[in-house]
């Protein structure tokens, strides 16, 4: 009885098995797009090759339970570890038209919160080849005591490329080499950038006055042809040289029209001639025409460098470089220096005094400097001194010097900056000596040492200055980890002593230093001051939002944590439900001493009634944040299980397909225990769904679950939706997508029928060495303007829907011409295997097919297996082919166009498996009898009625 009831439960489609199926993830990177792979061993994962500007295609197969996700990030190369690119999530990494520079190892990391994190790479080697560039250097040297001279040519070609490019030089169309010609040589210097090869034309010869093509060469590599360029070298080949029709520095004034022509003197062939301006391009409103170079209404911001550039590809360039100044006078500035022997920092009768004046002038030592006193020039003598460049000073700056200053010295000096004859006004500043001058001081207002405001408001920060005169103020940052100010300046000049801050931010809190300049003023060590600044700003709290579950009957805690704000204090917090106001929960008397930063809410027994959505409103008086809480006591969603071996069961007469189905559950233990699941499939593109119960027993964590879809559409895919239900009820809803794909044919698989059903062939692929592809059709997607009397009218099944994949041997396929179908890469785990699979040969004008085997142990080695040839019919035959390998293999379809068009070969539900082939061997020209054409197939309702009906039968 116990034995029976076992039986029958084992013959329900859901069932549970093992547990712990929790895997750390696992990855491996697949290659795909427009690939070139250089080695023949195109199976490795390691280095992928691909062209410029083609599309870059990689794949991150993972496996794992919960299911990995997938990062990618990219090295520049080995020698560096710094990530350059932004990541993507995501298992397919895709690059449009990649760029040289988007060479280098790409990582793919996978990871599941199970373990380590899998970390995989490939190198991706972009390919290309430049435009070569071709110069000519000229060498004349004395021979024999200056008895005569002997002229040396070096043609220098340089490309970039990847691989290195292979050079041919060529004279016209002959090529030139070491061993045919004593008057020339070819090498490659050292220290150059990029590939280069110069052809060196030793003592030249009149026959060397030639055409020259440097042609360069990656082998074709992805696709790449060949690139040449060609230079004429003539008796008259020159570099370039070139003259000014102006000096090297060109002095102007604002509003003057500037023309600077470059004239070629010599240079063969003729110079290309080129204007550039440094910095920055050429000002807005310049033409430069050939080698004139014309600015309009030039204004002080045109300054700077003009460069006149002339190339042919003889020598070096020539250049010529003019030094445009536009006159200009601005920032007048001046200092007053007390006595600096005596060190004194006042002025005072009897003591030295010097007042200095500096202008920012273009040309600078163009500048003329007058000094005024009391309206009137100021005269030169024992006890005043002028000096037009102080050399204690900056740059052209003027020095007034007081030696002993009397009374009557007090009075009111100017300084006048001009460039005479120039129309650029003059520039003039003025400072009072008296005894009323002092050296400044410097303070905070009361109650402006600290400034608070809050994040967004505009804030003041104020320093007074007293002396006379009262020089401008210099704010910094004291805090060395901003050291910038908001302006983003370290230092910034203030005429009122004011810092006034927009809007200002949390990372604006800090202190800043106040502090006089040393100009306008007194030149005396700097006064300074600290004004400290707070930005009050809203809390931030966590969880922002935190879902929470619990069993009903059981307590929950709801917290909600201060994690930054100013003031860092909690002034008062709300709990709300549903949007409703709850009464403040209990505060415990340590609570209330210290300053909190969480609030708490307890719930004693979770029930439906409070089960739904709290809030928690923190304030700090400046603002509120929020903490969201979800409470119930809903399960969480299942969690797919997605390395299923195989999933797929196909039956390809019903064309119907079976999906193993498997999940595990997420956090059983947080909530009340499952009771079953509610499944809902949908076909995609309908809108239908069917839905059913599937009752299950305690769920651990970790336990794989399992149920069969029948009954699905071959080719169809179906939305499938999970939902548990507790006694709460329904809970979190999981979804995927499964499609129909042939099972991979590897052959550790017991049922590995390729019947082509899916586009990606089982893991086939077509060769790259071939002369032409298989294709895969169905009776649907045939050509309606096929060749007629060829190939099948539909696949073994006999159904329109069932692909099998053929060749086509229509124009432009010729006599001899072969297509290649290879298999995956099988590792060698038995002595014996039979490769069985149906071939369909119909046609006059029918080839061969052969079956090889494609060895991988030491090198690569191909064998034939078996091979048919000629007309079999327009039916569907069966072939048994035994085959050993010795190692890692593969096997190959090859199917060879015959004599004419009417030569289309088929082949279709391909199966390898371990051991010998059947005993009775096939005539290959025998008809093998279609499935489902007569022979008696029982349902798998028939067959569960029939094995219910036997096992009842043994208990009785």
């Amino acid at each position: 009885m116990e034995v029976t009831c076992l039986l029958l439960l084992a013959l329900i489609p859901f069932h549970c098995r093992g547990q712990g199926v929790y895997a750390p993830a696992q990855a491996q990177i697949v290659h795909a797009g427009q690939a070139c792979v250089v080695k023949e061993d195109n199976i490795s994962e390691r280095v992928y090759t691909i062209r410029e500007s083609d599309t870059l295609v990689l794949q991150c197969l993972v496996t794992g339970h919960p299911r990995p996700q997938v990062r990618w990030t990219k090295t520049a190369g080995s020698a560096s570890d710094k990530f350059q690119e932004t990541s993507v999530f995501n298992e397919t990494l895709r690059i449009e038209r990649i760029a040289r520079t988007q060479g280098g190892r790409y990582y793919c990391k996978a990871e599941n919160g199970v373990g380590v994190p899998a970390i995989k790479s490939i190198r991706v080697d972009v390919q290309y080849l430049d435009e070569p560039v071709l110069t000519v250097h000229q060498t004349v040297s004395d021979v024999r005591g200056n008895f005569y001279q002997e002229k040396t040519v070096f043609l220098r070609c340089t490309v970039s490329s990847n691989p290195p490019a292979r050079f041919i030089w060529k004279r016209g169309s002959d090529t030139l080499s070491h061993s045919q010609d004593n008057g020339v040589d070819i090498y490659e210097p050292l220290y150059t950038q990029g590939e280069t090869k110069v052809l060196k034309l030793k003592n030249l010869r009149p026959q060397d006055y030639a055409s020259y093509t440097c042609q360069v060469s990656v082998r074709n590599v992805c696709g790449i042809p060949d690139k040449a360029i060609t230079f004429q070298l003539t008796n008259t080949t020159a570099p370039p040289a070139l003259k000014l029709s102006v000096n090297e520095t060109l002095v102007v004034s604002p509003g003057e029209n500037v023309t600077v022509q470059c004239l070629l003197t010599g240079g063969d062939p003729l110079p290309q001639l080129h204007w550039s301006h440094g910095p920055g391009p050429l000002p807005l409103g310049a033409l430069a025409q050939g080698g004139t170079l014309s600015i309009p209404s030039v204004q002080a911001r045109d300054s700077g460098y003009y460069n006149c550039t002339a190339t042919n590809n003889v020598g070096n360039p020539a250049k010529k470089t003019v030094n445009l100044l536009v006159r200009s006078l601005k920032n007048a500035t001046f200092q007053i220096t007390p006595d600096m022997i005596k060190e004194s920092e006042n002025i005072q009768l009897g003591q030295d005094l010097k007042l200095s004046c500096h202008v920012d002038a273009v040309p600078q030592e163009k500048v003329n400097y007058q000094w005024f006193k009391n309206g009137k020039p100021a005269r030169t003598s024992k006890r005043l001194l002028v000096t037009r460049n102080d050399p204690e000073l900056p740059a052209v700056t003027s020095s007034l010097e007081l030696i002993d200053l009397h009374f009557s010295d007090y009075g009111t000096y100017l300084c006048m900056a001009s460039f005479p004859g120039s129309p650029v006004p003059d520039l003039s500043i003025e400072v009072n000596i008296s005894s009323e001058t002092v050296p400044p001081t410097i303070s905070v207002p009361k109650g402006r040492a600290v400034v608070t405001v809050r994040e967004g408001s505009p804030a003041e920060l104020q320093c007074e200055v007293r002396g006379k005169p009262r020089p401008p103020v210099l704010w910094s940052r004291v805090d060395k980890e901003a050291a910038l100010l908001p302006s983003g300046l370290a230092l910034e000049e203030t005429p009122d002593g004011k810092l006034r801050l927009e809007s200002v931010s949390r990372d604006m809190s800090g202190t800043y230093r106040c502090q006089t300049a040393r100009y306008n003023g007194f030149n005396v060590r700097p006064r300074e001051a600290q004004v400290q600044l707070t930005v009050h700003f809203p809390p931030e709290v966590e969880p922002s939002s935190q879902d929470v579950r619990q069993a009903l009957g059981r307590p929950v805690l709801l917290r909600c944590s201060l994690l930054r704000g100013s003031p860092q204090r909690i002034a008062s917090a709300v709990w709300r439900f549903k949007g409703q106001l709850l009464p403040p929960p209990p505060v415990l008397p340590a609570a209330a001493v210290e300053t909190p930063d969480h609030a708490e809410l307890r719930l004693d027994a979770l029930t439906r009634d409070s089960s739904g959505n709290y809030e928690c409103s923190v304030s700090n008086d400046v603002g509120s944040a929020t903490c969201l809480f979800q409470v119930s006591a809903k399960a969480y969603s299942p969690e797919f299980y997605f390395d299923t071996p195989n999933p797929t069961r196909s039956h390809k007469l019903s064309k119907n397909y079976s999906y193993v189905l498997q999940w595990t559950q997420r956090e059983p233990d947080a909530v009340d225990p499952v009771l079953n699941y509610r499944l809902s499939i949908r076909q995609l593109n309908q809108h239908n769904a069917m839905v059913k119960a599937i009752p299950v027993r305690r769920v651990e964590k970790g336990q794989l679950l399992e149920y069969i879809l029948t009954d699905l559409r071959v080719p169809h895919s179906y939305e499938i939706r999970l939902t548990p239900y507790t006694t709460f009820g329904a809970g979190d809803m999981a979804s995927r997508i499964i499609h129909y794909t042939e099972p991979i044919n590897l052959p550790s698989l017991s049922d590995n029928t390729c019947h082509f059903e899916d586009e990606k062939i089982c893991g086939y692929t077509q060769d790259l060495t071939d002369n032409f592809d298989w294709t895969r059709q169905n009776a649907l997607t045939q050509n309606p303007k096929r060749s007629p009397n060829t190939g099948p009218p539909t696949d073994i099944s006999g159904t329109p829907e069932g692909y099998y994949m053929f060749i086509e041997t229509s124009r432009p396929r010729e006599l001899g011409d072969r297509a290649r179908l290879v298999s995956p890469l099988y590792n060698a785990s038995a002595k014996f295997y039979c490769v069985s699979f149906f071939y369909h040969m119909y046609g006059k004008h029918i080839g061969s097919l052969n079956l090889l085997v494609r060895s991988r142990n030491k090198g690569t080695l191909d064998t034939h297996a078996w091979s048919l040839s000629g007309n079999k019919g327009n039916v569907w035959q069966q072939a048994h082919v035994p085959i050993n390998p010795s190692g890692p293999f593969q096997i190959i379809f090859e199917g060879v166009r015959g004599s004419g068009y009417l030569g289309d070969i088929a082949i279709d539900d391909v199966t390898l498996k371990k051991g010998e082939c059947p005993r009775r061997q096939m005539d290959p020209n025998k008809v093998v009898v279609m499935p489902g054409s007569g022979a008696p197939c029982l349902s798998s309702l028939q067959l569960w009625g029939s094995m219910a009906i036997f096992l009842l039968a043994l208990q009785r």
